[in-house]
């Protein structure tokens, strides 16, 4: 089914056994966390999104409700070498195993190569997605190559005029004895 925004009320059990599947498109301005990174920007930029759920069984065991997400998102974050903006692309391909309880995710999810949540009826969706979005962040944004020079110097005349300004310890030492010898 294609819709705009992710569903905020989603039923896990029953998406994953009817075997569905949704995706659609959102507007980056309805993810405040997101918004919150881009420094307000790019409030008009699509985030699209699919999530297909399934139902799957190991040998011997018990059917177990999965989630698939997929998102993709340019964000406009700020270069932490020159300070201009710098488009980030940020793709997520991610599985979701469902679990009774939130005890029971917390316990299985240490364990297991994929993430674990607790199963609900009343599943927010959209959450998820920007919780996924903000944590594959890089943690500094940066271009591969900066579009302008940078300035890159370790100290400024002020520091290294003080730094010839500097008197001499012996200087220091040889007055105080003198003051000491009056």
């Amino acid at each position: 089914m294609k819709q705009e925004s992710p569903p905020t009320h989603l039923d896990v059990k029953a998406f994953a056994q009817s075997a569905s599947q949704a995706d659609g498109f959102d507007l980056l301005s309805k993810y405040d966390r997101l918004m919150q990174e881009t420094s307000r920007l790019g409030a008009e930029r699509p985030l699209n999104w699919s999530a297909r759920g399934e139902f799957r069984s190991d040998e011997g065991m018990a059917a177990e409700v999965w989630l698939h997400l997929s998102v993709y998102v340019s964000l406009p974050l700020t270069c932490q070498r020159c300070l201009g903006p710098v488009d980030i692309e940020v793709s997520i391909d991610r599985s979701f195993r469902f679990v009774e309880g939130e005890e029971a995710a917390e316990s299985q999810d240490e364990d297991a190569e994929e993430d674990v949540l607790a199963l609900s009826k009343d599943f927010n969706l959209l959450d998820l997605i920007e919780d996924e979005v903000l944590m594959a962040l890089p943690v500094v944004p940066a271009h591969d190559v900066c579009p302008v020079d940078l300035k890159l110097s370790t100290s400024d005349s002020g520091f290294d005029a003080a730094l010839t300004e500097k008197r001499n310890p012996f200087a220091v030492l040889a007055k105080l004895q003198d003051i000491k010898s009056r």
